[in-house]
């Protein structure tokens, strides 16, 4: 048997360079084979300033453990192991690699001065802002650089470079954050990129959120209406001293070849305006540039936040899987995925070609469809050099896509082909934890377009579609969809950081959370909506779960209280004041077109019924922190509004208002029924299901909860019934209709492959992707018993004529899998507890029987009526049984 410590990590961070947190807590993770094995103690081991100190505890916790020593001071680094020791004189782990943590500029007086530079020059009004050059020389003395870091953030989005390589592989930096509020700054370890002697910096800088055209047609400079960048470089030599150069008003600046780079219309590149080597030390420039001064701007001081979560990145690749002609003779390139990025072209022509590319989703009756689109034009241009192979990506953009058609592409010098043309996937950068995969092609394909929208859209904060004139925070969205994400990808550090800007945006709007966040002046998002202003407690919660972070959950906690005690507008019954508008069960199947939520079920429903849900979680959450005080009085508050909810919604005999798909899961799912009543109404919902076909009759508010409703009341056969459906709407239409991402409509594609007419027709939305939640934990039978996994719930119940499924995640304590299958012999269940953990397995059919075992490679069979063969790891006891 074996087991050792895999992964060190702090906070949330995946890479900790330039963190906000002086005294980082510490987890680690697990791996090996090593039966009911768990922790009795550990040691850290902290290098720093070239000392190291080994700090011991007795404690079972390995997941976010206090930082041990004093904290670190701005900019300070510290190397850290860990080594962990069994209990009941098991094996100890050997100690970890080493790991390396480092603060960013704690303070603003470690900006030592620097300031917000912006081209000394009048600013565009009413058009878009063109990207502007700022660069510098330096020179660094004879001594040998020991280390430099570049502290950088934009009022817009920066590209940054060190004697003429890019600094860093982040893309669309610093990311976007509610400005007014938080602007993120980045750190860079830039050693490698100086030299002694002469050197040169440049930062690009494109108007991005900041400055562009965001939300919907409103207009420009929603944050701001000047490009600027803001910088301190500082290098530290191998005697100990340091030398800075900061952003200041001995810069110069310009402009280069981007004309025009937007989030939603695309990039305009000119060749004939590059200057090469702007950012290298004795540039020299070309005859039709201007370098001019610059000027200062407000700097951003008090506003300044290290990241949370991990930047956007250039992540995967796509190649071209065809060249189509269209019907009318356009060429369209087909990447066979649809996806979220850009292109890279590596081409030549004769100088003055322009090339246009046209990115869209989909195609109708054989042309690009950009009515989808609405007001955004996801257009390149590129201008060729003719100065032989051009290699070119847009900088300041992106778009959602898999066909793009492609204008006057010079094919006489350079073939239009897989060589030429590839596809670029960018998304916030954040570990993969979730794997998943059944015996069912088609529901293999359903996950992995699952996976597909939510890369496509957590971008630095989760929007909503990543194509139209939209591509906003929308907080439903993200509150339906949030469990299936934590179990995907280590969220932790992106939730972190949006759910910072939904407090703040809370805050200032009367404890209001607007429906989109960042908030966009302007929009008039700003009002009060059951589920979508409910993901202040809702994510904060589901997050908790996730990862068990107490501290995490203690800051939302502020948000959640707010909303529930003073944000809600309540009517004289305690419930919702049904004045206001409700989203409610947004775009339920039988919805009219043009109305979206104009749902089967009552949208006052589906907001009293998601008010008693929150103000229960807040008594949870008030409860898991140790706020006795608040915790009573919010259950009390959940009594009163629950027996308010049956008087307002369900009549004596049991019958709900709105005896609908959504309208039964909601007070089913939620609790709210009185005693006795319940178990007829989950027979109900079955009725209802089952009068509609087994096909879905759920919006945003009804579809994350339908499946674990029904299999709570024992009716996972029925939502295994729904899930088969290839026919609208269900979820593997979508599939059968060949999208390779879900869909913001049931029927976003009409079944005569014609779009949905309605301008508000997204191909990569992923709200209705929040039933995988349902397959992770029902078909792959896996969940957290506890909050942050230390006990893992396994609990598969096949059905729907699946013959296998496996589940992995990577949780806070290691690697946990399940592998089932059925075959002639009966079922079968291999499962994997990671080292210091355990499982709470439930076979099917076992009912409420529960086998509690340890770390360790576990077979399961069963024999006849419910004849249990254990395969217990060989160092197992009995008695963890």
């Amino acid at each position: 048997m074996s087991v050792s410590i895999s992964q060190v990590s702090f906070e949330h961070h995946r890479t900790a360079l330039g963190i906000g947190e002086a005294s980082p807590r510490i987890s680690w993770q697990f791996e090996g084979d090593a039966g009911n094995w768990s922790q009795s103690g550990y040691s850290i081991e902290v290098s720093r300033q070239g000392k190291a100190a080994v700090f011991d505890l007795d404690s079972p916790n390995s997941v976010l453990v206090d930082w041990p020593t004093v904290a670190l001071s701005s900019a300070e680094s510290a190397l850290v192991r860990v080594k962990a020791y069994g209990s009941d004189n098991s094996i100890d782990t050997d100690w970890s690699d080493v790991f390396s943590v480092e603060t960013g500029l704690l303070t603003n007086e470690d900006w030592a001065g620097a300031q917000v530079i912006a081209a000394n020059k009048t600013t565009e009004t009413g058009t878009p802002h063109q990207p502007i050059l700022l660069r510098k020389d330096f020179s660094l003395g004879k001594t040998e650089i020991a280390s430099a870091r570049l502290y950088i953030t934009a009022y817009g989005l920066y590209e940054a470079f060190i004697n003429g390589d890019r600094v860093g592989d982040a893309v669309l930096a610093p990311g976007w954050q509610s400005y007014n509020h938080r602007l993120v700054y980045d750190t860079y370890d830039v050693t490698s990129l100086l030299q002694k002697g002469q050197n040169a910096i440049g930062i690009h800088v494109g108007e991005g959120w900041y400055a562009g055209r965001i939300g919907f047609d409103i207009g420009r400079n929603v944050w701001g209406d000047t490009l600027g960048a803001f910088a301190l470089l500082v290098v530290t030599n191998a005697d100990g001293s340091k030398e800075t150069i900061k952003t200041d008003l001995t810069w110069s600046s310009s402009t280069g070849a981007i004309v025009t780079s937007e989030i939603y219309d695309g990039e305009y590149y000119d060749a004939a305006n590059d200057q090469p080597g702007w950012a290298t030390p004795g540039f020299k420039p070309p005859e039709n540039s201007k370098w001019i001064g610059v000027k200062t701007l407000a700097p951003p001081l008090g506003r300044l936040a290290a990241p949370d979560g991990p930047p956007i990145r250039r992540l995967e690749e796509v190649e071209l899987k065809e060249v189509i002609t269209t019907p009318s003779g356009a060429t369209v390139l087909d990447f066979g995925q649809n996806l979220v990025g850009w292109l890279h072209l590596d081409v030549s022509g004769p100088a003055g070609t322009k090339i246009k590319m046209v990115h869209v989703e989909v195609l109708e009756n054989g042309e690009i469809a950009t009515a989808p689109l609405r007001t955004a034009k996801q257009t390149d241009h590129l201008v060729l050099s003719g100065s032989g192979v051009q290699t070119w990506e847009p900088t300041f953009t992106y778009h959602g896509f898999r066909y793009v058609q492609v204008d006057n592409w010079p094919v006489s010098h350079t073939p239009l082909d897989s060589s030429s043309v590839r596809a670029i996937v960018v998304h916030s950068d954040m570990q993969r934890t979730g794997d998943f995969e059944t015996s069912d092609s088609l529901l293999n394909k359903l996950v992995q377009n699952i996976l597909w929208s939510l890369k496509g859209n957590f971008m630095s904060v989760p929007t909503d579609c990543p194509q139209r004139d939209e591509r906003l925070g929308w907080t439903g969205d993200a509150h339906a969809f949030s469990p299936t994400a934590n179990f995907l990808f280590d969220t932790a550090g992106f939730w972190r950081s949006w759910l910072k800007d939904v407090v703040s945006e809370q805050l200032e709007n009367n404890n209001i959370v607007p429906v989109v966040v960042p908030n966009i002046p302007g929009l008039e998002l700003e009002f009060p909506a059951a589920v979508w202003s409910d993901v202040v407690v809702g994510n904060a919660w589901n997050t908790y779960q996730s990862t068990g972070d107490l501290a995490a959950l203690a800051a939302q906690y502020v948000g959640a209280k707010a909303w529930v005690e003073s944000g809600i507008p309540r009517g004289a019954d305690g419930l919702w004041n049904h004045t206001y508008y409700q989203f409610g069960d947004w775009l339920d199947p039988k919805a009219p077109n043009d109305d979206p939520g104009a749902a089967t079920t009552d949208s006052a429903l589906v907001a009293d019924a998601y008010l008693v849900y929150v103000t229960e979680l807040v008594a949870k959450m008030a409860s898991a922190l140790g706020v006795a005080a608040d915790a009573a009085r919010f259950a009390a508050a959940t009594e009163a509004a629950k027996t308010a909810f049956q008087d307002a919604w369900i009549s004596p005999d049991g019958t709900v208002a709105n005896e609908t798909q959504t309208g039964l899961a909601l007070p089913l799912y939620f609790g709210l029924f009185p005693a006795g009543q319940d178990v007829a109404a989950a027979q109900r919902l079955r009725d209802v299901i089952a009068a509609n076909d087994y096909r879905v009759g759920t919006g945003f508010a009804g579809t994350h909860l339908l499946g674990p409703t029904l299999t709570r009341y024992g009716l996972t056969a029925d939502f295994y019934s729904m899930l088969a459906q290839t026919t609208v709407p269900s979820w593997l239409y979508q599939v059968v209709m060949g999208g390779t991402t879900t869909w913001e409509r049931w029927d976003s594609l009409l079944p005569d492959g014609t779009v949905n007419p309605n301008m508000m027709t997204s191909f990569n939305h992923y709200a209705f992707g929040s039933v995988a939640n349902w397959m992770f934990r029902t078909i792959g039978g896996l969940a957290p018993a506890e909050p942050g996994w230390k006990t893992v719930r396994v609990a598969p119940e096949p059905g729907g004529g699946l013959t296998a499924a496996r589940a992995t995640y990577r949780g806070p304590y290691g690697v946990v899998s399940t592998d089932w299958r059925i075959d002639d012999e009966g079922f079968s269940l291999k499962l994997v507890v990671p080292p210091n953990s355990r499982a709470e397995v439930v076979l099917p059919g076992a009912g409420d029987q529960v086998l509690n075992v340890g770390s360790g490679t576990h077979g399961f069979r069963l024999s006849g009526e419910y004849d249990v063969i254990w395969e217990a790891p060989s160092d197992s006891s009995s008695d963890s049984v």
